[in-house]
């Protein structure tokens, strides 16, 4: 552990995909065959061990990611296995900012999904190497190559065959390895615990070959070693290719492709092998980099063990038996159980009580957390997530973790008295795990709202509450997140308090610009006062006050969006100024300028995606435009299926669910994402008007 040897042997991958394609499933293979686990877990019977909770063992589905170690070929491998639903976006996101490497899973029959195209799109902003496994390959309709296509499509990567299939739906049982010019073939009786190799078979030699020579120009097209090579007329052997291969995936100029079945047992040995040969280690990506506290520059620490110690808090659990958790990534140095280390971002110290590794849900006792590590703080008082953990003698500040805006809220109220007691505890407690749930009050109505990504995402979270806080409560019908805009500039609005009331008294006076910002921008404050106008002490009063008056815009009372505001000048009162005064000035000057700056009502539209069988998708899009959906593709998507890909607004998708299902006699699915936000039309403007000064 404390030699570079080991962070060389080290690989912190995150397994990666559009729900149901098989990530938990491929996951429980890898413990299996390298020797973590005695048995399968199956998540159909319920029994996978990184879907521990109840809820995802009833479900079927990954809701929280899970964290595991194996071994492989000599290599100690860390894993997270995410989840795959967007509502559950946040785990992804978090885990993909800590992680090296990731194994993004396809099923064979769709391709790429929309959440395959979310998790990429992730992946690529914090340039994580990949790898990608076509799976499901034993079904009906599954196609490599379709795959593949879509990958280079739809993802804009270079994707590269590694692999060939033996067979294909219910005959496939095996793969040809490209690399090395070898066939794999696994036995149902055991499990598929050995890969068994053997000649290439005779029908595929050609094929193979052809497959071959197109992986070595691909490689040389993205490799100079690989090039000198090939322009030489030099054979390239297993070796030099697979050397190829891993310099240009882990510079994100490629992305190897496998294929195989993890339900069925086949192609999950090749995978670690791939994972190994392919993915990086902690000292194949740059050093992580941070900001000095005191002196604001820039520092790098290198993932060494003799650096001074540096790690991101990435997640926070509660947990039942020992408290709190703190999940950590060790990018640099070393602390051992009992040290006490810097929380640079709260400006606290902790001691390390108790450092785990993490089996899912079980916790292994370690020693120590050092570069290239993932594990867990077990009590940890003041750490939240995306904070940072540093040597107090060497302060440094990662960047922070950022998460995407809650999309809808239900009102929540207790059922009974004692409920109200526990319910405020239980939802700050949630809270603090997941960044993405918020907890607000309604001013007008008085009502607890719970903010997060979707239906299901607030309906888990309510099922959390009530199992593992004892906390029952009554929930509201969804409402959709909806945000005011400003269209038009609006310059030098004033915004003047003043109050005498006998005595010392309050005055405050500014000038404010409003105008429109780019969308997703968000809300920037610009200090533009020249020559003392209004003293330096009272500017973060100002800035308080004009961010509040977004809070609530004029047309709906939705928080306003996207707005860029300037304070250009103002004056003040040398006994009558308060930070109070220039508050409510700065509040009046935003509400005058939002009520003339032309403000539209914004709602959050959905990428919408339907797979069902051909003679459904009339119905289906006529559905979909009866719902203010646009069509964006219909695309076939095996025999007599297909998937319609349309942007309906969030407010219109509400129990679609249900809706999809009868109209397709039980034989459609679809799959929804936050894709943007639009301005909403006017009779819908006026409905939400009204139903908001009824309430």
């Amino acid at each position: 552990m404390d030699g570079v040897v080991d962070l060389a042997r080290t690989r912190n991958i995150g397994i990666i995909a559009h729900i149901d394609a098989g990530k938990t499933t491929t996951t429980e293979r890898v413990l299996y065959y390298t020797g973590r686990t005695y048995k399968l877990g199956e998540v159909h019977e319920g029994t996978a061990i990184m879907d521990w909770m109840p809820q995802e063992r009833e479900r079927g589905i990954t809701i929280t990611a899970a964290a595991t170690t194996a071994h492989w070929r000599g290599h100690r491998i860390n894993i997270i296995d995410t989840p795959g639903h967007i509502d559950f976006t946040v785990e992804v996101q978090r885990s993909l900012r800590v992680l090296d490497g990731g194994v993004v899973v396809f099923d064979g029959v769709a391709g790429v999904e929309p959440q395959s195209e979310t998790v990429w799109r992730q992946a690529d902003r914090y340039g994580v190497p990949r790898i990608c496994l076509v799976n499901k390959m034993d079904r009906v309709g599954a196609d490599m190559e379709r795959t593949i296509a879509m990958i280079r499509e739809r993802l804009g990567a270079t994707p590269v065959r590694v692999q060939l299939p033996i067979g294909s739906e219910e005959r496939f049982r095996g793969v040809i390895d490209l690399v090395e010019m070898r066939a794999y073939v696994w036995d149902d009786e055991d499990l598929g615990a050995e890969a068994h190799q053997i000649a290439v078979p005779d029908d595929l030699q050609a094929e193979a070959a052809l497959a071959r020579e197109a992986l070595v120009e691909a490689v040389a097209e993205a490799d100079d070693e690989v090039e000198n090579l090939y322009l030489a007329g030099v054979a390239v052997d297993a070796p030099a290719l697979r050397g190829g291969l891993r310099r240009a995936t882990l510079a994100n100029r490629i992305v190897p492709v496998l294929c195989g079945t993890a339900l069925r047992n086949k192609g999950i040995q090749p995978l670690l092998d791939a994972v190994v040969d392919y993915l990086p280690s902690p000292l194949d990506v740059p050093p992580i980099e941070g900001t000095n506290p005191a002196s604001g520059a820039l520092e790098t620490r290198p993932p060494a063990v003799s650096a001074p110690f540096c790690a991101l808090v990435f997640k926070i659990v509660s947990d039942p038996y020992v408290g709190r958790l703190a999940f950590v990534r060790g990018y640099s140095g070393r602390a051992d159980t009992g040290e006490r280390v810097l929380n640079v971002t709260s400006g606290k110290k902790e001691r390390l009580a108790r450092i785990v590794q993490m089996h899912a849900n079980a916790r292994e006792e370690i020693g120590h957390i050092a570069a290239g590590d993932i594990a867990a703080l077990v009590g940890s008082k003041f750490a939240r997530t995306g904070d940072t953990l540093t040597d107090e003698r060497h302060p440094l500040v990662l960047e922070a973790i950022t998460f995407p805006d809650p999309v809808i809220h239900v009102a929540i109220e207790p059922r009974t008295r004692a409920d109200q007691d526990k319910m405020s505890e239980a939802l700050g407690r949630l809270a603090e795990e997941d960044p993405t749930f918020q907890v607000r009050s309604d001013n007008e109505t008085g009502q607890l709202l719970i903010y997060g990504m979707g239906e299901l995402h607030l309906e888990v979270l309510v099922e959390r509450m009530r199992r593992e806080f004892n906390v029952s409560a009554n929930v509201g019908r969804p409402q959709v997140a909806y945000r005011e805009t400003m269209t038009r500039a609006v310059t030098d609005v004033e915004g003047r308090f003043v109050r005498q009331t006998g005595g010392r008294g309050q005055y405050g006076h500014v000038k404010m610009d409003l105008s429109p910002n780019a969308a997703g921008a968000g809300v920037t404050f610009e200090d533009a006062v020249r020559g003392g106008a209004i003293p330096r002490e009272y500017m973060p009063a100002a800035e308080a006050g004009a961010r509040e008056a977004l809070s609530g815009g004029v047309l709906a009372g939705f928080p306003v969006v996207d707005v860029h505001m300037r304070l250009v000048d103002g004056s003040y009162h040398e006994v009558d100024s308060s930070e109070l005064a220039f508050k409510a000035a700065a509040s009046i000057a935003v509400r005058d300028a939002l009520a003339r700056g032309k403000c539209v009502l914004l709602e959050p539209i959905m990428l919408v995606e339907v797979v069902v069988p051909d003679e459904y998708v009339g119905d289906v899009i006529g559905d979909l435009n009866a719902r203010r959906g646009q069509i964006e593709s219909m695309q076939p998507r095996g025999a007599a299926i297909s998937s319609v890909r349309a942007l309906v607004p969030l407010g219109e998708m509400f129990g679609y669910a249900s809706d999809v299902r009868s109209r397709s006699q039980g034989r459609g699915t679809f799959t929804m994402e936050f894709h943007r936000y639009d301005p909403v039309p006017e009779r819908v403007r006026q409905e939400l008007a009204g139903i908001r000064a009824s309430a």
